[in-house]
């Protein structure tokens, strides 16, 4: 595969990590494309990912989502974010192997404020979320470190800030470069706050 088609950078990770919006602040910081799994997802399916969960199954979702990942791994040129569970695959694994893959984690606390348990996320949909939560994390946190070229915590971190730690730990940035300015009237400047959603919607500002 020539190196032109291959993304310039994977990020993957569990729910409420920020990955839709952290990457489009990569991509624009790279000045690459950006690419969603699963907008291409819902794309090719014409219905949402809750919906396909609901009148087919996880199982056809999971041979919808392999088949499009594939694809994207080998066409996509940009920065391409996967869907939480893509990594469950073993095939789509063994691709990743072959890309630089940021896996950005969040902790249980922060996870559950961003998602905020919504219904679009159908594996979090349940008696005990915060349950199926903790045990989502736990389960997938292996398989996002066994695919990962750097590993980079979002806890208490803007948008803007865990993308200058990618970039950092990527080498794509000095460590020792100044810091980046903080705009507060900036959503992709805010952390996590206590009692609300964490990382902004990724078509704000972007």
């Amino acid at each position: 595969m020539p190196v032109e088609s291959r993304p310039t950078l994977v990020v993957v990770g569990p729910p409420g990590a920020g990955k839709t919006t952290v990457g489009r602040v990569l991509a624009r910081r790279l000045d690459v494309a950006f690419a969603d799994a699963d907008a291409l997802i819902v794309e090719r399916a014409g219905r949402a990912i809750a919906d396909i969960f609901l009148q087919d199954g996880e199982e056809a979702f999971r041979k919808l989502e392999r088949e499009v990942v594939a694809e994207a791994l080998a066409s996509h040129d940009g920065v391409l974010a996967l869907g939480g569970g893509a990594v469950l695959a073993a095939e789509t694994r063994a691709l990743l192997r072959e890309h630089r893959v940021v896996f950005l984690n969040v902790g249980l606390a922060d996870g559950l404020r961003r998602t905020g348990m919504s219904t679009a996320r159908p594996l979090l949909a349940g008696v005990n979320p915060r349950a199926t939560f903790k045990a989502l994390l736990d389960g997938r946190a292996p398989l996002y470190r066994e695919v990962a070229t750097v590993q980079v915590d979002t806890d208490r971190r803007s948008a803007n800030q865990v993308a200058r730690a990618v970039l950092e730990a990527l080498g794509e940035v000095p460590a020792s470069a100044p810091a980046d300015p903080v705009d507060p009237d900036d959503p992709l400047d805010r952390p996590t706050p206590r009692g609300g959603s964490a990382l902004p919607d990724p078509s704000v500002r972007l």
